[in-house]
């Protein structure tokens, strides 16, 4: 979760080939495995779906991590307040807190008497660990991730159910929601703001990173309500329109991602509206 990541998405919608999500909307998905491929929908992504993900991106993180160099970790990021080094800071409170609910309540105490409930808890975060080697924060992503992600799958559906307010960017969230989206999509668009601060090539693929943007594009979509018309370039692209007569939008599918954190400025109404990360 980013202090950056300033916007509220909420609802969901349905590609119309009828695959079943938690709510019914009109939106049409297709996304592509590549630019010259056939068209292949994604489903609705479930609770087991967001943990192969999140196991998926971890995995990522870790090889892009393993292959920085000394000077790639004081490399300034997208999230002007870090470096490279601060942002696997991050990560690692991160995956401490979701491998226990009562870590989670600690960075939320700690940083709730400083900043808004997300910004505070990500300055615990990265605060707690200034002065611990990119080695060592390595090794403790390591583990926190799996620990994270073993208590993340156990994780009871009547607690998941539970909606809590967690403040700006996010409002008032079910527990499975935050476990779920917003601490796989965190981790991604890191890897993304690492990749390009330290101009390591961005791995990408369909089955991955695309399903990921189709989820991102549903609830967008849900969030602003209005038609739209979208082309999305790349190996994680594809074609969602809703309505009729909307003009066409045709960008890159991850600077759409980076538009909708609030990475880059996104112009028009409908590419004002943000999703949280």
């Amino acid at each position: 979760m980013d202090g950056i990541d300033t916007a509220e998405g909420s609802g969901s919608v349905t590609p119309a080939d009828g695959r079943g999500g938690e709510a019914a909307s009109d939106l049409l998905g297709t996304t592509s495995g590549s630019p010259s491929s056939v068209a292949v929908g994604h489903a609705p992504m479930r609770h087991a779906d967001w943990m192969s993900a999140a196991a998926l991106e971890y995995e990522r993180l870790l090889v892009l991590f393993g292959d920085l160099s000394a000077t790639d970790w004081r490399r300034p990021t997208v999230c002007t307040a870090w470096d490279v080094r601060q942002v696997l800071a991050h990560l690692v409170g991160a995956a401490a807190a979701t491998a226990s609910l009562r870590e989670l309540a600690r960075q939320y105490r700690l940083g709730r008497h400083h900043r808004p409930v997300v910004d505070g808890m990500n300055d615990v975060q990265v605060r707690e660990r200034a002065d611990v080697s990119p080695d060592r924060l390595i090794a403790e992503l390591i583990s926190a991730s799996a620990r994270g992600l073993r208590a993340r799958r156990r994780l009871a559906a009547p607690v998941r159910a539970l909606r809590v307010p967690f403040g700006p960017p996010l409002g008032i969230r079910s527990v499975g929601y935050l476990m779920d989206r917003i601490y796989t999509r965190d981790a991604w668009m890191h890897r993304i703001d690492v990749s390009q601060a330290t101009d390591r090539a961005l791995v990408l693929t369909a089955e991955h990173d695309g399903r990921l943007i189709a989820d991102l594009v549903e609830e967008w979509g849900a969030a602003h309500g209005q038609p739209f018309d979208l082309t999305l370039t790349g190996r994680a692209g594809g074609h969602w329109s809703r309505g009729c007569g909307p003009t066409p939008v045709s960008l890159d599918a991850v600077e759409f991602a980076r538009i909708l954190a609030g990475r880059s400025p996104g112009h028009g109404a409908v590419l004002c509206c943000r999703v949280p990360f």
